[in-house]
């Protein structure tokens, strides 16, 4: 089977926005396309800084994510952005991307919509991605046992698969989120979105490399 790679990173604002969009495809193309959901590790520190290194930034550019793709900022998520000083938060990307890794195992064909749900537990609920907690109630809908959720969250084994993603985004050349590209095989790669991209457009770069593999084929 075809595979899509979508890479993107749970702290990433604009995968926040272009969600609704990769949910879609993986929804429309799941017979025929195996989608993998690569974490980029775009916050990544030994000594991660509070939210307030990056709070204006944020300020700014969560409104022009929200212009451009419809999707909402939550009053919890923004709360942290407006008053940075009073944050507990330090974002890094290191724990949810384990959490990704567990989650492949148990549900390797859900792991658009379950990228996707970390995503709105931060940036619209505002959960802290960094505390074992904010994993809880996805554990419920999902049904995992939370047990062996948390020893595989805190384990060295999906500590080395997360940052192998890491390591295969920049391998793929990935310099910036969202991205999507397709494996038609073993060394042929098709670059299919660098960064937000409509619906329509992603649709229309699909099904143009499936005729080009057809035709080729």
């Amino acid at each position: 089977m075809i595979t899509i790679y979508y890479c993107y990173d749970a702290y990433c604002g604009w995968c926040y926005g272009f969600s609704p969009v990769i949910k879609q495809i993986a929804e429309e193309y799941k017979d025929r396309i195996f989608f993998e959901v690569l974490s980029g590790g775009m916050i990544i520190s030994d000594q991660p800084k509070p939210i307030g290194a990056m709070a204006g930034y944020i300020r700014q550019a969560y409104k022009v994510v929200e212009e451009r793709t419809g999707i909402k900022f939550g009053s919890d998520f923004l709360w942290h952005i407006n008053n940075p000083d009073d944050s507990d938060w330090f974002p890094d990307s290191e724990k949810p991307a384990i959490a990704l890794c567990v989650f492949k195992d148990y549900f390797p064909a859900k792991q658009v919509a379950f990228a996707a749900d970390l995503q709105y537990a931060l940036n619209y609920e505002g959960r802290d991605l960094c505390d074992d907690e904010a994993y809880r109630h996805l554990l419920e809908k999902y049904q995992l046992p939370a047990d062996e959720f948390y020893a595989s969250l805190h384990s060295e084994a999906y500590k080395e698969k997360a940052y192998y993603e890491f390591a295969l985004c920049k391998q793929l050349q990935v310099t910036g989120f969202p991205a999507v590209l397709l494996q038609a095989s073993e060394s042929k790669f098709y670059l299919l979105a660098r960064g937000f991209t409509e619906y329509s457009v992603l649709k229309q770069r699909i099904d143009a490399v499936l005729q080009e593999i057809a035709q080729s084929s």
